[in-house]
């Protein structure tokens, strides 16, 4: 099976340091792909790479057979959670992402109304996002991930911030999402969301990449 997303050779220099060692990852389509690593090790610069946010040293990217960079400047069929999350403040959930949707036109206000009622906000509220909890920021972020129902999803911590009911929904949403067929690749520093979610697992050390299970 050809891999849906491949990394190749790829090193990240910044500044004189290191931050992505000769990464080489073929990524099968259909599974859960968890990174483990502590704080720097890099995971997120992993993610950033993927999605085209930052550029190569050296080596490249190809997600879906687009080269990132050369054929593509961005993935176009990848929903993204990394690090914090940012919306505008005095919009409501609803119209933070209609004016997210309206860059690519996939999907109207039936089908956000529904992917906000999924994640467990009320898309009848005018509540401003800036009055919103970390949680519910979370949910919103997550919202914004899957409601073009992308084929693969790149999520950064995507349980931070939420409660013991809100973890459980988020693992049921990820396993659903596999079982439509979805590619989901995915950081966390809970072990059991790695034991539970994932197929395969990558540990990361100081930009240098390990296969563990």
């Amino acid at each position: 099976m050809n891999p849906i997303i491949e990394v190749k050779n790829y090193t990240k220099i910044i500044k004189g340091q290191t931050i992505l060692n000769h990464i080489d990852l073929a990524l099968p389509p259909g599974e859960i792909h968890g990174f483990v690593g502590h704080n720097g090790s890099g995971k997120t610069m992993l993610f950033k790479a993927i999605c085209g946010f930052i550029n190569p040293t050296e080596g490249e990217v190809t997600v879906q057979g687009d080269r990132i960079g050369v054929n593509v400047d961005f993935p176009g069929d990848v929903g993204v959670i990394i690090e914090q999350p940012h919306f505008i403040g005095e919009f409501d959930a609803f119209r933070n992402l209609k004016f997210l949707a309206d860059i690519q036109k996939k999907i109207g206000a039936e089908e956000i109304r529904a992917v906000i009622e999924r994640v467990g906000l009320d898309p009848q509220s005018k509540k401003k996002v800036r009055a919103f909890s970390l949680g519910m920021n979370q949910r919103l972020a997550l919202a914004q991930a899957i409601m073009e129902n992308p084929s693969i999803l790149i999520l950064d911590e995507p349980m931070n911030s939420l409660d013991k009911d809100g973890v459980a929904f988020v693992r049921q949403l990820l396993l659903e999402r596999k079982e439509e067929g979805a590619t989901i690749l995915i950081c966390s520093h809970v072990a059991e969301d790695i034991q539970i979610l994932c197929d395969n697992v990558w540990m990361m050390n100081s930009g240098v990449i390990e296969k563990t299970k």
